[in-house]
């Protein structure tokens, strides 16, 4: 059989019109399949029929446009019933076909179903617009391309169309699968991306801007319903140098607990939430008495304090809170500034306890800012001379001569002028700046000593030390290489450490004080008295001396329990092997009653008050007014003792502490 395409059997226009409609059916059918999968079941169903007689429709036009290509000899007049029994049958494919399109999830049971359903409705269509032509059987053979029988033909035809039904499934099948995966991706990522943004990573708990978004709407429910809320911002008290000491990956440990503490705290309806480092907040919606909230905070407080245990490592905590209301103490983007400045006055009252914001809180935030900004700028430039060293001696209870002095931190301002260690030494604690001041006395102090060591006079000079610097990671390193670095022995250098920091966490600060000890500096126990401890726990600490609380000498002579203390300090500590220095010894009285308590060393203003490195030369070099001050003859490096003397100085109304604390 030769190949008979050309235009004397075949209409071209009607080719082309054929070509047009079927890609215009497939662009239709592409297009209903997507909107039946994204529809309501209402509108697939109406997409469904509409789409069906497009499509359908289609379907039989091309194939009786296919046959009008074909130039017969008889004359064009099919029959009406085979016509719209094949455009029926055309419909019904398209239904099937937008049905099958439009399901999200097909197995192979359905698959087979829906092709043998698809196969069988085209060859009824095929087969009924066949019977619509009106040509007599055997007298007209249209041009074939090969000689086959009309059955071979028609089941050739089935088959084929079997198989492009099914491929066209098992690809449409494979698009879906693919589609989800990507969909599934995509939903993953935008899940992260949202626990990214509004969550932290640490904690799981709500971050700031998603802490802001919860406040905002709170206030919003307020202000219609007539309710209050609260916001307490929490703050750990000795975190920083717990992770600084113990790691990071502790550290990390540490805030997950605290905020699983805090999550069995709230109630359902609160938000906890991280707004970074160690400060956390609970927002209280719906709260009728600001005594639940104090509770809600005191619970937190406890909670703070129970001990952290993490391996095999213990770790205590505490927590300030502030508390700000809503609508009392402000608009919802204040209420975190108020509640930051509550926890900072409860953390100033020695943290562990919550405090609600007042007006006044505002102001004293404002001026902390400013402070901080100023003493940062005093350690970066040191040239400046805001900062200095006074010295203060101790004296020999016995005779009066100067065994050593104890280095004391001043700030002169340049607006503010004399700025008390009471008042800056907190703000650099809460502004992280402590580690760094105290780096500078320890530095400072041993230039002086170097400096007094050019002309003569030696002492040793008493240093004190914070927790926050007990506990920062290479502390013994980094004093072993100052002394190295001025060329000075480690027995020249003392260090105080408050008692109530020395029972902070009595592991950590043995460990520290025995590094210490072996590295040859001398060490003391400052504020006797004032804590919990008792003198047997000193046994533990390779102390050398215990410092009397100036509280308790300032009452000798005038309340006899006062007395019966600083006797039984005085004879605990010696039978323990520790020499007893008196702070805060003004008046001679005092001075006599130590001395019969048999007290080993005093220091106070009776004696001398604090003053610079050069006028400590002074004293020893006899330059100024004498007092009864005297210097050892070691200390002086000379063969007979000295006579110091001290520029008279107006009395205080009142002793101010000021040591770094």
């Amino acid at each position: 059989m030769t190949l008979a395409l050309t235009t004397d059997r075949f209409d071209p226009a009607a080719v082309l019109l054929l070509v047009g409609l079927a890609m215009a059916a497939s662009t239709v059918g592409l297009g209903l399949a997507r909107r039946l999968r994204h529809s309501e079941r209402r509108l697939a169903v109406a997409w469904c029929l509409g789409g069906s007689m497009v499509m359908g429709t289609s379907l039989w036009a091309m194939h009786f446009i296919g046959m009008q290509a074909l130039r017969w000899p008889a004359a064009w007049d099919p029959a009406p019933l085979p016509m719209a029994l094949s455009w029926l049958a055309a419909v019904g494919v398209s239904a099937l076909a937008l049905m099958m399109a439009g399901r999200p999830r097909l197995h192979w049971p359905g698959m087979a179903a829906a092709a043998v359903s698809m196969g069988a409705g085209v060859c009824a269509m095929q087969y009924a617009g066949m019977a619509a032509l009106p040509v007599e059987p055997g007298t007209l053979a249209p041009p074939t391309l090969l000689a086959v029988s009309p059955g071979a033909a028609a089941a050739c035809a089935a088959a084929l169309l079997l198989g492009l039904a099914a491929v066209s499934m098992l690809l449409d099948k494979h698009l879906q699968a693919r589609t989800r995966a990507l969909d599934d991706s995509l939903q993953a990522a935008n899940d992260e991306l949202r626990r990214a943004v509004l969550f932290d990573s640490l904690t799981s708990l709500p971050n700031r801007r998603q802490l802001f978004d919860r406040l905002h709407d709170v206030a919003q429910r307020c202000d219609r319903d007539g309710t209050d809320a609260a916001l307490l911002f929490i703050d750990l008290d000795g975190f920083k140098p717990l992770n600084d000491l113990f790691g990071h990956g502790f550290g990390d440990a540490v805030l997950c607990e605290v905020a699983h503490r805090l999550k069995s705290v709230a109630r359902a309806q609160d938000t906890v939430a991280r707004l970074g480092g160690d400060e956390f907040v609970i927002l209280l919606a719906d709260i009728g008495d600001p005594a639940l909230v104090h509770q809600v905070a005191m619970r937190v407080v406890v909670a703070m304090q129970a001990p952290l245990q993490l391996g095999r490592r213990e770790a205590r905590l505490s927590a300030s809170v502030g508390i700000a209301l809503y609508p009392a103490d402000g608009a919802p983007n204040k209420l975190l500034a108020a509640a930051d400045a509550a926890m900072y006055i409860a953390k100033r009252g020695g943290g562990g306890q919550a405090v609600f914001f007042a007006a006044h809180m505002e102001a004293d935030t404002r001026e902390q800012m400013e402070l901080q900004r100023d003493l940062r700028l005093a350690i970066d430039q040191p040239e400046r001379g805001e900062l200095s060293l006074h010295y203060q001696p101790k004296v020999s209870a016995r005779d009066g001569r100067i065994t050593g002095v104890e280095a004391l931190l001043r700030w002169r301002h340049p607006v503010r002028g004399a700025v008390g260690p009471v008042v800056f030494i907190p703000v650099a604690e809460r502004f992280g700046l402590i580690d760094r001041l105290g780096a500078w006395v320890i530095e400072e102090a041993c230039r002086q000593m170097c400096a007094w060591d050019a002309q003569g006079l030696r002492l040793k000079v008493a240093v004190n030390l914070s927790m926050h610097q007990l506990r920062q990671p290479g502390l013994v390193a980094r004093v072993q290489t100052t002394l190295a670095r001025h060329g000075l022995p480690p027995s020249r250098l003392m260090f105080e450490i408050t008692e109530s920091v020395a029972m902070d966490d009595a592991d950590a600060t043995g460990r520290i004080f025995d590094d210490l000890a072996a590295l040859g500096t001398e060490l003391a126990i400052d504020d006797f008295g004032t804590g919990y401890s008792s003198l047997a726990y000193l046994r533990r600490l390779p102390s050398r001396q215990v410092k009397i609380d100036r509280s308790f000498v300032s009452d000798l002579g005038t309340c006899s329990d006062a007395m019966a203390i600083v006797e039984a300090v005085i004879r605990l500590a010696h039978a323990l092997g520790l020499t007893v220095v008196a702070e805060g010894v003004e008046t001679a009285t005092q001075h006599d009653l130590l001395r019969q308590l048999q007290c080993d060393e005093l220091q106070g203003y009776l004696f001398a008050r604090p003053a610079p490195g050069d006028t400590v030369m002074r004293w020893a070099l006899g330059m100024d007014r004498p007092i009864l001050l005297r210097f050892d003859d070691a200390a002086l490096g000379v063969e007979a003792s000295t006579a110091a003397v001290l520029t008279a100085a107006a009395p205080l109304a009142e002793p101010q502490p000021a040591v770094m604390a």
